[in-house]
């Protein structure tokens, strides 16, 4: 557990390493958050559709929306942050996250280089993670 949260502990880092385990137990944790928000959503969803009349059901879908953007607000500086860490272990500039702007083909690029081991050693953003430090 300590790894999926580490990301929230260095919320707006951008210097620094960061290890794949670190990256991908985070993208696990934001997972299993959205599958529970997602639950959440469709519990409020069908209690408000079983109610008299359509404003139970807009009310709910208002609220639940709006907790579904607060929940992105909220991970996305941790989420950008590992994202930058972890290309700066690969000694790559965290501007790289950009190609994920790329429909499909950034999308795969990204993943592929967050799966690459780190540069051994250190680099010019920092010591290396796997050396203790985090």
């Amino acid at each position: 557990m300590e790894w999926m949260l580490l990301p929230l502990k260095r919320y707006a880092e951008f210097s620094g390493r960061s290890r794949r385990k670190e990256y991908w137990m985070f993208t696990l944790f934001l997972f299993l958050v959205n599958i529970a928000a997602g639950l959440v959503l469709s519990l409020v969803m069908g209690g408000a559709a079983m109610s008299d009349g359509d404003g139970g059901i807009m009310a709910a879908l208002g609220g639940s929306l709006l907790l579904l953007a607060i929940l992105g607000l909220v991970f996305l500086i941790p989420s950008i942050a590992v994202g930058v860490r972890r290309l700066h272990d690969q000694d790559k500039s965290g501007w790289f996250l950009l190609l994920g702007l790329i429909p499909y083909l950034g999308a795969i690029v990204l993943i592929v280089m967050m799966c690459l081991s780190g540069t051994p050693g250190p680099n010019r953003y920092g010591p290396d993670p796997k050396a203790g430090e985090y």
